[in-house]
């Protein structure tokens, strides 16, 4: 056999190997890349889900655990006492009339409310703590006091923050209040309702929404408001979101709850 011969023989086996063979992918530094990055962007994806969605449900559906708990401790520790051989019950007593008892400033992040906001669902019922910082308060699904301002029943401005987005989200439906809407603030002494007149959207620095009457710079403070302060838009830090409310009544526990939020349950 010639040599020409041998060589084209050769040729064709070795094109027949190569038929048979799948080709071999080369591996480029791009083509990892890439890959680490898309299996990066569905890791975050799935971790924006988790902290937008799912996680503020269960962060929710546990604020609400928490906070009823807390009110229920109040409850088995509360002793009625005896009234004076003197008093005579007065079933026709304005509740308005009943001055609220005002609590000391809780200390640091301690835990010292409830907050019951009927349009917001029966089973709302959210722990309120001392202070506004994320890690302290916020993040740990609280309504946070802001440090200063008044206290639930107390002349002024009872000023509270939450988010609106994350975390259990306590205050993402606050745009959704209307006019006379009942807000309970339940501490062991009872039940303080406010009832809710208008929301105002500023930027973060005006923080005269805070002063003890809203907006009023030097304006003494004739009016027991609650004040309730979060982010907007959602998902944004761009503004916050204020809405303003006005006392109407303290319960006292002996009372037992009040009917702002009894009439809210048989509606």
């Amino acid at each position: 056999m010639s040599h020409a011969t041998s060589d084209r023989t050769a040729r064709r086996r070795s094109a027949r190997r190569a038929e048979g063979s799948p080709p071999r992918r080369r591996v480029s530094v791009v083509g990892v890349f890439g890959e680490l990055l898309i299996t990066a962007g569905v890791l975050v994806f799935l971790y924006v889900g988790w902290q937008l969605w799912l996680g503020d449900v269960i962060y929710g559906a546990q604020a609400n655990a928490e906070g009823a708990e807390l009110s229920e401790t109040w409850a088995e520790q509360y002793e009625p006492t005896e009234p004076a051989p003197s008093a005579t019950p007065d079933d026709t007593a304005d509740p308005a009339a009943v001055e609220p008892v005002v609590l000391p400033e809780p200390q640091g992040t301690e835990d010292f409310a409830v907050m019951r906001v009927p349009r917001f669902g029966d089973d709302y019922a959210v722990t309120m703590a001392g202070g506004v910082t994320r890690a302290g308060t916020l993040d740990r699904a609280r309504i946070g006091h802001y440090p200063g301002s008044k206290m639930p029943g107390e002349v002024g401005n009872f000023a509270v923050a939450a988010h609106r987005t994350t975390y259990g989200a306590p205050f993402n439906r606050i745009a959704e209040l209307r006019v006379g809407d009942a807000i309970v603030v339940e501490t062991e002494a009872g039940w303080y309702t406010y009832r809710f007149r208008t929301l105002e959207y500023v930027t973060p620095d005006e923080v005269e929404v805070l002063l003890p009457v809203p907006q009023e710079m030097d304006a003494p403070a004739g009016t027991r408001y609650l004040t309730m302060t979060s982010c907007s838009p959602l998902y944004s830090l761009a503004e916050r979101i204020v809405a303003y409310s006005v006392f109407e009544s303290f319960t006292p526990r002996s009372d037992g709850p009040p009917s702002s939020l009894i009439d809210a349950a048989g509606a």
